[in-house]
């Protein structure tokens, strides 16, 4: 490992705990963010220079609790409140406390007060460590729009009032509701692209992981929290897989399996396997569950597709969803015929929500193909890949069609 990658690596592992560590101490997140985003940068040039502190997370807080002093001290709105003295010194080098606050700068970054994009955006640069730059190439959008989702945030944070704790017990269980609906945001942007050259973004699936590690880590007896860890592990070992060499989108039938990372296979089936045996059972807990059945068939046709429809079947009346309902429909297709699926198809496509998704004409022309009707698989390949922003869907539906001209 190089040292600017082992830089990188330790700077985006202690970011959100000495991060933490100022907003519980000071309160002010914009403020607390500020002096740890100046901390982050001052080591990023000394430390390949100069060679990595004993205590990187000590260093960090040391050097972001000093910038906060200054920053606090010419903050003519702070000094009003006239702070006890030894809050304006900051901390000397020395013992760190070991306290973690990860979950509760989660919680806030999650807060209800905030709408999901800023939610999301937040998450990623305080807890992530991701830059705005950064946060701006994975979803394809100006940097200018990421900063000033950050800035709202901030800024309705302080406005809000909102409190460095964690929530009271009754609000808890929203909360985390709420975060896991954000990593869970983070990881399908990443893994199945909206827009965009490529079909997948692996910084955001990755972050995605390494944060629902550390939510899992925090809350390991949660059994939807430990459902969408193996739901990822599980979808995400698939992707060495999911693209040939030039960037073509393969389906998952078609697919190489010796190429799936069988040790992600491994944990994922673990964990889903411990807490269904153990929990009630909840949406991620029976998405991983699907997710598991498909990555243990060694063959595509050796897929348990009887289960995979009563896992559906299951996750349909416990959250439903037209999503869910699209993917279930290509279960019925493979248990009961194409022809029974396209009559729910038909059914499921009045739902608003999925008028005009590309998705729907995709399942549509499978199930045409699946009946041996060429032409009209045709025309509704192409509309599916007109319809969709990503380029390699794009590519990949254009290709069916002219396969079956």
């Amino acid at each position: 490992m190089t040292v600017t990658t082992e830089v990188e690596d330790l700077l985006r592992e202690h970011a959100p705990q000495v991060l933490s560590t100022l907003v519980r101490l000071h309160g002010g997140f914009d403020t607390c963010e500020d002096a740890v985003q100046e901390a982050l940068l001052a080591a990023a040039v000394q430390w390949p220079e100069e060679g990595l502190p004993a205590n990187p997370r000590g260093w960090l807080t040391t050097v972001a609790s000093r910038r906060w002093t200054e920053l606090w001290r010419n903050d003519a709105a702070r000094r009003r409140r006239e702070r006890a003295v030894a809050a304006l010194t900051g901390p000397e080098p020395g013992p760190v406390s070991a306290v973690d606050d990860t979950l509760t700068l989660l919680m806030l970054c999650c807060h209800p007060a905030l709408t999901r994009a800023s939610q999301v955006a937040l998450t990623l640069r305080a807890v992530g460590g991701l830059s705005t730059a950064e946060i701006a190439r994975a979803f394809l959008v100006p940097e200018s729009t990421v900063a000033q989702r950050i800035s709202r945030a901030k800024q309705r944070i302080r406005a809000s009032g909102i409190e460095f704790r964690m929530p009271a017990p009754q609000e808890r269980p929203a909360r985390v509701a709420a975060v896991m609906e954000v990593l869970y945001l983070i990881f399908n942007e990443g893994y199945t692209a909206s827009s965009g050259p490529a079909l997948n973004r692996i910084e955001l699936t990755a972050e995605a992981i390494r944060l629902t590690r550390q939510l899992h880590e925090h809350l390991p007896d949660d059994p939807e929290v430990t459902g969408l860890l193996a739901l990822m592990l599980l979808t995400d070992a698939r992707r060495p897989a999911r693209t040939a060499s030039d960037g073509a989108l393969i389906p998952l039938a078609e697919q190489d399996r010796s190429r799936w990372d069988g040790r992600a296979i491994a944990e994922g089936v673990a964990l889903i396997t411990r807490t269904l045996a153990s929990a009630p059972v909840g949406p991620y807990q029976v998405q991983a569950a699907i997710a598991a059945v498909h990555d243990e068939a060694a063959r595509a046709e050796e897929t348990d597709w009887p289960q995979i429809l009563g896992l559906y079947n299951l996750l349909r009346r416990i959250a439903p969803g037209p999503m869910v309902a699209l993917n279930r429909i290509v279960a019925v297709a493979m248990v009961d015929g194409p022809r029974a699926a396209l009559a729910e198809l038909a059914a499921a496509e009045a739902d608003p929500v999925l008028a005009g998704n590309h998705r729907v004409h995709v399942v549509r022309a499978h199930l045409l193909d699946l009946l041996g009707d060429r032409d009209e698989a045709r025309r509704y390949y192409l509309l599916a890949a007109r319809s969709t922003l990503s380029v390699p869907e794009q590519r990949f539906l254009r290709l069916r069609a002219t396969q079956r001209s």
